[in-house]
């Protein structure tokens, strides 16, 4: 079964598509970007989640301290580091780590072995941004990923449209989806509804 992450929750209402749909992990971003949420405002969007759902915060090159004072306010599940966050660093966290790669040449995916972490987040380049940019890459690159037993996270211009192709050729454990599922910067339950069924047909 391939697993579903809606990132960017930014409103207390986002609560409501969530517990309807059910996405298996939705994402609050804690870095520069316009999604962005306080700690303060992502503990009360969690509050009403179902807590089947997995919380995942994103990060970029926090320290130790920014993590435990957003812990202190809203729980997480995982953390999410995009940014060049060493090996050492992920593997001394309290919470399970998915570590993001932005994949600009296949040059890019030897460097995935040194961190034993439990996923790895492979998103599309941006050369002033760290995510959230829309951007895909050539998904074939991926067929020659040595993976071993490390989780892989699909990222990167994904959207309703192109979901499932991606998943074809990737056969990732799960998606992570955002950009692609808003109209005028806000989550559209609609699109967000049309991902979900199509990447659960899968199991059917």
């Amino acid at each position: 079964m391939t697993r579903i992450k809606i990132c960017g929750l930014t409103r207390p209402e986002d609560r409501q598509w969530a517990n309807k749909l059910h996405p298996d992990y939705i994402g609050f971003v804690f870095a520069p970007s316009r999604r962005r949420v306080t700690p303060h405002l992502a503990g009360e969007i969690a509050a009403g989640l179902d807590r089947q759902i997995k919380r995942v915060g994103v990060f970029v090159n926090p320290t130790r301290r920014e993590i435990t004072e957003v812990l202190q306010h809203c729980p997480l599940d995982i953390l999410q580091l995009h940014g060049e966050e060493r090996p050492e660093f992920c593997t001394r966290l309290p919470l399970p780590v998915w570590k993001a790669f932005r994949i600009k040449t296949q040059h890019s995916l030897p460097m995935l072995g040194d961190y034993q972490v439990q996923g790895w987040l492979l998103d599309g380049y941006h050369h002033r941004q760290h995510g959230g940019m829309n951007q895909t890459f050539p998904w074939e690159w991926l067929k020659t990923l040595e993976r071993g037993k490390t989780p892989v996270i699909l990222a990167g211009g994904l959207n309703p449209d192109n979901v499932l192709a991606g998943i074809s050729i990737v056969k990732p454990d799960a998606v992570d989806v955002s950009s692609g599922v808003e109209t005028a910067g806000v989550k559209d339950a609609t699109k967000i509804e049309d991902l979900i069924r199509k990447v659960r047909s899968l199991d059917d």
